[in-house]
């Protein structure tokens, strides 16, 4: 166990945000302790798509994502759904998003968000680089793929932009596609090769994650849920929770969908809906492989080769959270594979899993310091982004309590900027 030489921290969540910050805290000299609401066996982190964006420098908040939702909502497959509600926090959270969905607002977040990316692709291949840190990271790119005139023109449009902002990206036409893929028949007018991005086994990295973690004395307080903080002055001197009093010199909060309700808790405004997505595996035929990952543009279906299977997830169901498994937002993903992929057979899965994406109304993350309190740090909200930013979110708190600059700037996703 390390020797405490610089105070203790409490992160509260223990996804892929928490255990990167405890992954950073604990190697520069804290003591840390984790506390989960849940056992941290399947949290959003384990079940996602496993993909490194730097591409995705395009905010959730965009220009025409509201004229398509509308469209969307019509269709009970679609890859998008706001679930009607009079739940007073999801119209607020779309009033927000309305005002942000602009040009403006991507112009002005594009590169940090990019920069972010950047840096937590760079800090997985370090993670990957050590003894015991074989999560299956494979830096090879991600395809966008598209089979209608109308996206392939949106496609290169963002591909361009996407080169302007130095990230390497290649525009192929139908048989350039088919050549990266020599074993896997695919349909479609074209795609773009984002050579910046990757692809993991989300559940490996969070099983070493916390193997480590637990090897350097990391405290994991399982089934622990937050009731309440104990404030004094301009400080928090306790977190109560159904398990007791904790105290610490720092506190981190990540919480992915729950770090709204963590946030009012501690009278911060920190707007954010839980996005629904739903994910299965698949084990191809023999002789059938994949060797990069997609995104079907169109159905907005993510398509990830890991542990010598594939696995597909999509959909973005907006509203209050509930543990119904809406089949028809299944058979959205099932029956958009063969339009690209005509030799794979997907049938309905007996197992589909589904979490919650964090999304913030202006699609950013809140990070950093709070002004409220002084010893309280936000690490969350990354909505699709989240596995990927999260080695940065770690390293930028850890700098950020031991004094240093942030590993990016990370200005514009303050964790006040609601209040």
């Amino acid at each position: 166990m390390l020797n405490n030489n610089k105070g203790n921290v409490i992160i509260i969540g223990a996804g892929i945000a928490g255990l990167s910050a405890a992954y950073y805290l604990v190697n520069e000299g804290w003591q840390v302790s984790i506390l989960e609401k849940d056992d941290g066996a399947n949290n959003c982190s384990f079940g996602n798509a496993g993909m490194i964006v730097p591409s995705h420098f395009t905010p959730l908040a965009a220009p025409g994502i509201v004229a398509q939702g509308v469209k969307w909502m019509l269709d009970s497959k679609s890859p998008f759904y706001v679930r009607p509600s009079l739940n007073l926090s999801l119209i607020d959270w779309g009033m927000k998003f309305l005002k942000h969905a602009n040009e403006k607002h991507v112009e002005r977040n594009a590169e940090a968000i990019r920069d972010l990316n950047l840096e937590s692709s760079k800090l997985y291949d370090q993670l990957a680089s050590k003894e015991g840190f074989d999560f299956e990271l494979r830096q090879n790119g991600i395809l966008m793929l598209y089979k209608s005139k109308e996206v392939e023109h949106e496609e290169i449009e963002l591909a361009e932009k996407a080169s302007s902002l130095g990230l390497d990206t290649q525009v192929l036409d139908r048989n350039a596609v088919q050549a990266l893929e020599p074993n896997l028949r695919i349909d479609t007018l074209g795609g773009v090769l984002y050579q910046c991005d990757g692809i993991m086994y989300p559940p490996k990295l969070m099983q070493l994650l916390s193997a480590y973690l637990v090897s350097k004395g990391v405290a994991f307080h399982f089934h622990t849920e937050v009731q309440g903080f104990q404030q004094s002055g301009h400080r928090i001197a306790s977190i109560q929770t159904n398990k007791g009093e904790f105290k610490a010199d720092e506190i981190v909060v990540t919480g992915g969908a729950s770090l709204g309700k963590l946030g009012s808790k501690l009278n911060l405004k920190l707007p954010l809906m839980p996005g629904k997505g739903y994910s299965f595996m698949y084990s191809p035929d023999s002789g059938t492989s994949m060797i990069h990952a997609a995104l079907l543009l169109e159905a907005r279906v993510a398509v990830t080769p890991m542990n010598n299977q594939i696995r597909f997830s999509g959909t973005m169901e907006l509203g209050p959270a509930n543990d119904k498994i809406y089949s028809n937002r299944v058979k959205g993903i099932v029956e958009s594979i063969p339009k690209y992929y005509p030799d794979l057979k997907v049938e309905y899965p007996n197992d589909v899993w589904f979490g919650y994406r964090p999304c913030s109304p202006d699609g950013l993350p809140y990070l950093g310091r709070t002004k409220k309190y002084s010893n309280v740090s936000i690490a969350g909200g990354g909505g699709m982004m989240g596995l990927s930013l999260g080695p940065a979110f770690g390293k930028s708190i850890a700098h950020i309590l031991s004094g240093q600059s942030p590993v990016s700037d990370i200005s514009g996703f303050s964790p006040d900027r609601f209040q």
